[in-house]
This record gives C-alpha cells, sequence and structure tokens, in this order.
C-alpha cells in the first residue's frame, strides 16, 4: 500500500506537512487526491555510463550510519573508484520520516549538477539540521540550500510543491518494490544485496568484480 504525503500548514514560509505523524516504520499522513505519473524524478549518478560496476546506494538523509558513510568511505569510493570510471555510483533516498523527504527535496532543487555537493552539506551537518521542531527544522534546511547557492524563491517553490513530494514518494515505492531494502545504508552492486561495510572489504569486493569484467 503506498505512503501518502500532505503538504499543509505553511505558516511563516515553513515547508510543514500539517498533520503527519510517523508511527513506526511507516510514514502516515491523508492521502492526496492522485498519484503523479507525469512527474519525472531523475536518477542522481556518478561515474561513468559503461563502468563495470553499477553501485546503487539506499539511503536516508537523517540516518547516522548514511552520514557516516558519506563522510567516511564516500570520499574513497569516489576518488578510488568512481572518479577512475570503474563504478558507476546510483544515490536512491529512503524516507524514513519527513524531516529526510524535506532534505530531499531541497538538495534536488538544486539540479542534477548541484546535488551531490548539497548531499554532502546534509550530511555533515546533519546533527544540527535535525534539532528542534518541525518549523526550525525547514529554516535549517534552507539554510543549507542558502549555502549551497539557492534562492528564498527557488526554496520555496520546492519545499511548498506538493506533486513534487509525492512524486518523490511514488518513485521511493517503487525502488523498494524493485529491492527490498532492509534498513539503511544498504547498497546494490551488480545486482547483489550488500549491507554497510568497512572500506576494506569494500575494496576487496569492488576490486573482484572489476577484475572479473
Amino acid at each position: 500500500m503506498k505512503r501518502r504525503f500532505l503538504l499543509g500548514g505553511m505558516g511563516a514560509g515553513a515547508a510543514i506537512m500539517g498533520g503527519t505523524a510517523l508511527l513506526g516504520p511507516d510514514l502516515v499522513a491523508p492521502a492526496m487526491a492522485q498519484d503523479n505519473p507525469g512527474r519525472e524524478i531523475p536518477e542522481m549518478t556518478l561515474g561513468a555510463e559503461d563502468a563495470p560496476v553499477e553501485f546503487i546506494e539506499y539511503a536516508s538523509f537523517t540516518c547516522p550510519h548514511c552520514a557516516r558513510f558519506h563522510e567516511e568511505v564516500y570520499p574513497q569510493l569516489k576518488a578510488d573508484y568512481i572518479d577512475q570510471g570503474t563504478v558507476r555510483f546510483i544515490y536512491r533516498e529512503v524516507y524514513f520520516d519527513r524531516f529526510g523527504l524535506w532534505a530531499t527535496m531541497v538538495a534536488r532543487c538544486a539540479g542534477p549538477e548541484r546535488f551531490f555537493g548539497v548531499t554532502d552539506l546534509i550530511y555533515a551537518n546533519q546533527r544540527e539540521w535535525t534539532q528542534g521542531d518541525a518549523a526550525t527544522v525547514a529554516e535549517n534546511l534552507r539554510r543549507i540550500g542558502r549555502t549551497a547557492g539557492l534562492s528564498d524563491a527557488e526554496l520555496e517553490s520546492c519545499l511548498t510543491d506538493g506533486e513534487f513530494a509525492q512524486a518523490l514518494v511514488d518513485r521511493y515505492e517503487a525502488h523498494l518494490e524493485e529491492h527490498e531494502v532492509p534498513g539503511t545504508p544498504t547498497f546494490i552492486i551488480n545486482g547483489v544485496m550488500h549491507g554497510n561495510m568497512p572500506y576494506s572489504d569494500m575494496q576487496v569486493l569492488l576490486d573482484g568484480l572489476i577484475a572479473e569484467a
């Protein structure tokens, strides 16, 4: 069954989804009127399209383990494999809560060229921007967006776009039908699911796949 988000209660310009709550693992909110089949949400990718290894990361912007991966492991992965043309990296968002969805909306508001730069800022400042009530979190995310060069008008347009939010959730659910990820971060490496791992173990895995290609 699909989860539904409702953006409402935009008082003082805050991107607040009125009346929503997090109950257990599910995001619960009143249903929106309809799906948005025409709203395309592009994959966010890095690396050569013909790389021998496809590396999909499922991650949540509010997940501390994901923040640690992006601070400690991802820079090495990028330098050693993505930038060398041996790994095609695909980032897919998982939503455990509305704050994670809002963070995605800010990151994607910057466009594909700046997405990963904004992602770095969101993870690096995770402990700070996730603190406080909904209005405070929304303003914290706006501040990150401004740091990345987004204008207030751009941020407001993205954060108040209900169809955009629902399209993101629909895309997330379609990905979960493809890969039933048990938690975050989860990696799909050449079609095989892996949990979080030390970089040394990841190197062994990737080097083996590259050698086999």
